[in-house]
């Protein structure tokens, strides 16, 4: 969590929001908390709202009670402080990235599970292009100085290639092998997305 860049820092901070859910959705206490404390730590390193530090305490004691449905809607409601918190700063750009970087994640998790558990209409659930090509327009619209960013260059060129796997014709439900590809896809970026290092 030791991110110095403030666009990767958004990025992680939309995977781990991702992840938040996903944990809710299992019922995983422990790991809501965890990812809960994260969520505070890159928060914090963007210089969000002190609200949200009481946010992450609510987090703890719902995940302590199992309390699930108002685990869901304080995660929620921890997702838009930040993106409200963000708007203040005048930091659009960084909400995009934050939306960017859930997306990924999320799209990560989504198409693993289908690879092990195959079901056509989950796998023609994955047909997303205009979803892609609006993100994609989204970081079109970032700063000048933060689109130059190695990082942020990087996965805008990646999600060229990620719209294409995800443009299957309406007619044609996508093969264990075509989910597989938009998982090495998105895994690799999750990858550079998280790597201390520096994209090449």
């Amino acid at each position: 969590m030791t991110y110095s860049d403030r666009a990767q820092i958004a990025l992680n901070l939309g995977g781990l929001i991702a992840d938040g859910f996903i944990a809710v959705e299992a019922k995983d206490g422990q790991q809501v908390k965890n990812i809960g404390s994260d969520i505070m730590k890159l928060g914090k390193a963007l210089g969000v709202s002190e609200q949200l530090l009481s946010r992450g305490n609510s987090i703890n004691e719902f995940a302590e009670h199992n309390e699930w449905d108002t685990l869901q809607e304080e995660l929620e409601a921890t997702q838009n402080e930040v993106k409200s918190s963000m708007q203040s700063h005048a930091d659009q750009d960084l909400i995009i990235l934050v939306t960017l970087g859930g997306w990924i994640r999320g799209t990560q998790v989504v198409t693993g599970a289908i690879t092990k558990n195959y079901s056509e209409s989950a796998a023609r659930a994955l047909r997303q292009p205009a979803l892609v090509r609006f993100l994609q327009s989204k970081v079109n619209e970032i700063s000048p100085e933060l689109r130059q960013e190695l990082l942020v260059k990087h996965v805008s060129e990646q999600l060229t290639g990620i719209e294409k796997l995800v443009s299957f014709p309406e007619d044609k439900v996508p093969t264990v092998e075509d989910v597989r590809k938009i998982n090495d896809a998105v895994g690799k970026l999750m990858t550079e997305i998280e790597s201390k290092e520096p994209p090449k």
